[in-house]
């Protein structure tokens, strides 16, 4: 029930969804405009996809993405950007 909820939420337009508490640059465009990574609804433009905060760790955060859109270019949590290690670990989960 929860999960349905959290995709129906993925499809409405709220400025708390607009902010992006992590930030993504997918190496390759992700064909999806929106998509629900784990607990993450994720919002993905030309080049960045944003989500807003949740109470999973970043790296978890981070490597489901990666699993469902591919590399990652970057990733950052609160404007903090990963470091290469820790980006290195997130992308060796990718499809």
């Amino acid at each position: 029930m929860f999960r349905i909820a959290l995709i129906s939420l993925a499809f409405v337009a709220t400025p708390a969804l607009a902010q992006g508490h992590f930030s993504a640059q997918p190496e390759t465009r992700p064909t999806q405009q929106r998509l629900l990574a784990r607990d993450n609804i994720w919002r993905c433009g030309e080049a960045v996809c944003t989500s807003p905060r949740t109470a999973t760790r970043p790296a978890i955060v981070c490597s489901t993405l990666a699993r469902q859109v591919g590399a990652l270019r970057s990733f950052s949590v609160a404007g903090r950007p990963f470091a290469a290690e820790e980006l290195a670990v997130c992308n060796s989960r990718a499809r």
